[in-house]
């Protein structure tokens, strides 16, 4: 028995050897069968589990994804012929924003139905182990979507990709290795932004992907109500699930992504099933919108996400666009054990500092604080308002001893002008530090006005000369932020995503 077994692993290993070759893959790809990293055997814990689950080692296996959560589901065929949830990897690190991806080096991780089948196992990644998502798909392209090298791999760094530690993917690799071996010919891969849940769909009802969510929504549930792989088609430029011939129809439909779609019917008992479950749930979003569900934030220039678990062992972690609450959450995660190495070279999802840097910040100079009121100003503009406020001093100074030499207001007038100086001066402590940012409001703006009040004679004078730095200072602020380079993340992987 073991010898018949040995025998069809190695006659199975030469056609996909073979599979390999006649797919026009990367060079740098060779058979399943032939590389120690992808021969690694089904962990014994996960073989126990496939024993209770009433699981064979090589029956058809399917992937999901989501960003939102960070998790990747390994789902098998058990021998009642559903499909089974076998094993939940949190991902250590993806890229992009909620949402499918549209260009090449857009950053983002794809979303949608994907096929895996042997040519796309890479043993040979420069990133341990991997497998090429598939994208883009028929619809992809339909779309003139582009993008190329999207893969679901090992060493948690990603630019475009989904990424897990190397022990993870080397389970996952050796799964789908063994479906292929026990004669699947692919695969599925589903990659969704979030669990398409009644909550997650009030929560983001508002975001513009959500027409295409909604769609792939529809392959969603009808997995949630078969546990069956659902048959994938595309026409006029949208999926199509589970279809089969119209009653009457001499042949099988064929589907093209950008033309029509031909007769085509859905099984009555998945149809049913399918549409029940989407009014059930329509109807529970529905309700949560109604009851003033909070409408998720939109990507505030944060670069993907992290699961929890990982983000809690690194240094100043970050979960970014995936769930994993503050500080304090992370902190309690951090004894637990990590599913994996985690590089050191990982850079965890981080704000983009140009994004950031538009926080408001109070920015008033005298008799123009109460009609122009607050502005929001950047960080990053500190420095050219310091020198700014060097010239508005200088200004000032101008102007006063203009309106002295031609004897504006008289010397007495003048006195009286130039006495409040030192008083609206005082509290300005950080006029020490003028080269410091001036953005940030240190700079007793609100004192201004009330000492310009005090000049009841001739305040023109003082009014003027205050409020003529104004004009430059507002601008500035307005118009100084430069571009700031996002978070960088390794660039070992030589395609571009």
């Amino acid at each position: 028995m073991t010898h018949r077994t040995l025998v069809r692993a190695l006659l199975t290993s030469a056609v996909l050897a073979a599979g390999v070759m006649l797919a026009g893959c990367d060079s740098d790809q060779i058979s399943l069968a032939q590389n120690a990293k992808a021969n690694q055997p089904v962990p014994p814990k996960l073989v126990a589990a496939m024993t209770e689950k009433d699981m064979d080692m090589q029956s058809p296996i399917l992937v999901r994804l989501f960003k939102q959560e960070a998790e990747l589901e390994v789902w098998k065929q058990n021998r009642s012929g559903q499909f089974a949830l076998l094993k939940t990897y949190p991902i250590c690190r993806w890229s992009g924003d909620l949402g499918p991806k549209v260009r090449e080096g857009d950053r983002q991780a794809p979303e949608g139905f994907y096929s895996i089948n042997p040519s796309q196992m890479n043993p040979q990644s420069a990133y341990y182990l991997s497998f090429n998502t598939g994208y883009p798909n028929a619809f992809d392209k339909a779309l003139g979507r582009t993008g190329s090298q999207l893969m679901v791999h090992g060493d948690c760094s990603s630019r475009g990709c989904y990424a897990m530690t190397d022990e993870q993917i080397a389970e996952i690799y050796s799964l789908g290795r063994e479906s292929f071996f026990g004669g699947q010919k692919a695969f599925q891969l589903q990659a969704y932004p979030f669990r398409m849940t009644p909550v997650n769909m009030a929560k983001h009802r508002n975001n513009p992907n959500m027409p295409f969510w909604k769609m792939i929504k529809e392959g969603y549930d009808h997995f949630e109500v078969t546990k069956q792989e659902p048959k994938v088609d595309f026409c006029e430029k949208k999926y199509v699930f589970d279809a089969v011939k119209a009653p009457g129809a001499t042949r099988d439909p064929v589907f093209d992504a950008s033309a029509k779609c031909p007769a085509y019917v859905i099984p009555e008992e998945i149809a049913s099933a399918v549409h029940e479950k989407e009014q059930k749930d329509a109807a529970e979003t529905a309700k949560l919108v109604s009851k003033g569900t909070p409408v998720a934030r939109l990507n505030t220039g944060i670069d993907g996400g992290m699961n929890a678990i990982f983000a809690s062992k690194i240094p100043e972690g970050n979960t970014g666009l995936s769930e994993g609450g503050d500080s304090q959450a992370l902190a309690s995660m951090s004894l637990a054990r990590a599913p994996g190495t985690i590089p050191g070279t990982v850079n965890p999802p981080k704000p983009n500092l140009a994004v950031q840097q538009e926080e408001p910040v109070v920015a008033t100079t005298s008799s123009t604080a109460s009609s122009a009121g607050t502005r929001v100003a950047s960080a990053n503009a500190s420095d050219n308002s310091a020198s700014d406020k060097s010239a508005s001093d200088k200004s000032e100074g101008f102007f006063s001893s203009f309106a002295r030499k031609v004897g504006i207001g008289g010397t007495a007038d003048a006195s009286k002008t130039t006495a409040p100086a030192p008083a609206a001066a005082a509290p300005a402590k950080p006029k020490v530090a003028e080269a410091k940012p001036q953005s940030v409001v240190r700079v007793a703006p609100k004192a201004e006005p009330k000492q310009a009040a005090k000049p009841a004679p001739k305040p023109a004078v003082t009014t003027a000369a205050a409020a003529t730095p104004a004009p430059s200072s507002s601008t500035q602020l307005a118009g100084s932020a430069p571009v700031v380079q996002t978070n960088s993340f390794d660039t070992r992987f030589s395609a571009v995503k």
